[in-house]
């Protein structure tokens, strides 16, 4: 299978599209298909066991971590991708790339199948703030269901998303794959390590939390939860990693509670060491986002034995199902700050927890769900024959 794949981010752009494309493109490469991936050049980038192919790109005004593909310099590769031969193009992102990869498509003769991978509903007015939410929620379900139904195949993260994009009209074939997690990637890491490189004491509580920093992942809320959990836990720590457009907001609203000494923001880490060092020297990861499609550092935490509290909604009450390797928090300030002191209080607890979690974790292996998606590959192929 020869699979040409496009997006408008990828590393090092970090996200959690970015991070699903190299898992599944890694994974479907290591199986012997080739892949090949177009994404914007942002000036440098890492060696890759498959083919990216860099197109030059300019800035995104509004946020500056991302870039636009410049499509007219993508025009001079097409015979060269023609002569690939391509079996589909899998699209990553609604934006430049979805419409790239539909010209694409068309122009090679061969089927799309689009990945779902952001909430845009509960996104848009986050970014847009002088627009009313009810309109931008209204217009961003129309946008999705044009751009799914303008398509093959659909690839969804969640049933939970795959429910409200039928809600929406979707009438795309679609099927639901998770990402999976390189568990050899995160099969270890040095909490000793980190902790020491950083002044934290060894014996100090530590939560630690990990993605971009944006207004959906409702950090915020954890922020207020440890004002709430602070005076039955005085020495705690929140460890933040991750950058993004919330970052500025969430250190004024950290400085605002009086959490100078409790919280601390770390910035973006290396995935090859620092950030599994980081996940262990955590007694428990935290995540409260109601927008997530999936939540893969849930997984990747609980691959490394980290026990999780975090909210279930969406895309994360399918991975956190039947509660294994978690304490599962309602919504709510007072029942989250709860679960947190349950959760440090007892250390069986958590070392049955860090257990059930390793073990949970294997179910999600990389190398399975990438062959669940080369099975879909194998479909959506055969389908567009047929239709031909």
């Amino acid at each position: 299978m020869r699979v040409l794949m496009i997006s408008d981010v990828y590393f090092p752009r970090i996200n959690g599209v970015s991070t699903s494309i190299q898992t599944f493109a890694r994974e479907l490469t290591a199986a012997g298909q080739e892949v090949t991936l177009i994404a914007p050049d942002y000036g440098h980038s890492a060696p890759e066991p498959f083919e990216v192919l860099r197109i030059p790109s300019r800035y995104l005004p509004l946020d500056p971590e991302d870039r636009i593909l410049r499509t007219g310099r993508l025009k001079a590769h097409r015979p060269a991708l023609a002569a690939k031969g391509f079996d589909l193009v899998h699209i990553h992102t609604p934006f430049i790339a979805h419409y790239a990869g539909v010209a694409l498509a068309k122009r090679l003769g061969v089927p799309t199948v689009e990945s779902y991978h952001t909430f845009f509903e509960q996104y848009l007015d986050k970014y847009v703030p002088l627009v009313p939410s009810a309109w931008l929620r209204l217009a961003a379900r129309r946008f999705s269901a044009a751009q799914c139904n303008d398509v093959d195949a659909l690839v969804v993260p969640s049933q939970a998303m795959l429910d409200i994009l039928e809600a929406y009209g979707v009438k795309t074939l679609a099927r639901v794959i998770p990402t999976g997690i390189e568990l050899d990637q995160f099969g270890s890491g040095d909490g000793e390590r980190f902790r020491r490189e950083r002044g934290i004491p060894l014996d100090r509580p530590v939560l630690v939390h990990v993605g971009r920093l944006a207004f959906e992942k409702n950090i915020e809320f954890i922020l207020r939860v440890i004002t709430r959990v602070l005076p039955q836990i005085p020495d705690l720590l929140l460890v933040i990693a991750g950058e993004g457009p919330a970052r500025r907001s969430l250190e004024r609203l950290s400085g605002q509670l009086g959490l100078h000494n409790h919280v601390t923001f770390i910035g973006y880490l290396d995935r090859e060491g620092p950030l599994e060092d980081c996940y262990c020297a955590g007694d428990a990861f935290v995540f409260a986002s109601r927008t997530e499609t999936q939540g893969l550092v849930l997984l990747e935490a609980m691959a490394l034995g980290v026990p999780v509290v975090s909210t279930a909604i969406m895309g994360t009450r399918e991975v956190l199902a039947g509660g294994r390797g978690c304490l599962i928090a309602e919504d709510d300030e007072v029942h989250f700050a709860a679960q947190i002191v349950r959760m440090l209080g007892d250390p069986q607890l958590r070392r049955r927890l860090s257990d059930e979690a390793r073990v949970y974790a294997r179910e999600w292996s990389a190398p399975a769900l990438a062959a669940r998606l080369l099975d879909f590959y194998g479909e959506i192929k055969a389908g567009h024959r047929g239709a031909v």
